[in-house]
């Protein structure tokens, strides 16, 4: 049973749209983000406040077709292990579904047993399901620009 964070949507824009908008990722996941998010084999870093940094290298680009995400560090600072994220990989995959187009979003690695899982997964749920689905249908996302957006967020925050 595949146990890892997993979101499944579909859009009537086209594959190029959904895959400017992944790699738009200060569009629809965060405006602290340094480094570049389109470009294969950069390596570009997200942070909120002192609660999360990570970096990520873009190890797959294959245009309207698949984004991956290689994490090579990670610290959270409300988890035992500060590391969970490290080593796993965020993988978004582009397909035609008729008329419309299907985003698959898997955090391959992102597992129940986490201690991050419930945190992690209202956050991918608000960024992917909400924001970059906002972000490809009308062009406007809701990115984190440094404020608690989502519940976790808030009570991690104070």
């Amino acid at each position: 049973m595949n146990q890892n964070y997993n979101a499944v949507f579909t859009v009537d824009q086209s594959p190029e749209v959904v895959f400017n908008a992944i790699n738009n990722v200060r569009g629809w996941w965060s405006q602290e983000i340094e480094g570049d998010t389109d470009k294969l084999g950069t390596v570009f870093s997200y942070h909120y406040k002192d609660i999360h940094r990570c970096k990520m290298e873009i190890t797959e680009l294959i245009r309207n077709e698949k984004v991956v995400w290689y994490v090579q560090e990670n610290y959270f600072s409300f988890t035992q292990d500060k590391t969970e994220w490290t080593g796993t990989t965020i993988n978004f995959e582009i397909s035609r579904k008729g008329d419309k187009t299907e985003v698959k979003f898997t955090h391959i690695g992102l597992v129940p047993h986490f201690e991050c899982f419930n945190t992690c997964t209202e956050g991918w749920n608000n960024y992917v399901n909400g924001s970059l689905r906002s972000l490809i249908t009308t062009g406007i996302g809701q990115p984190n620009i440094g404020d608690p957006i989502t519940d976790s967020e808030r009570s991690l925050s104070q």
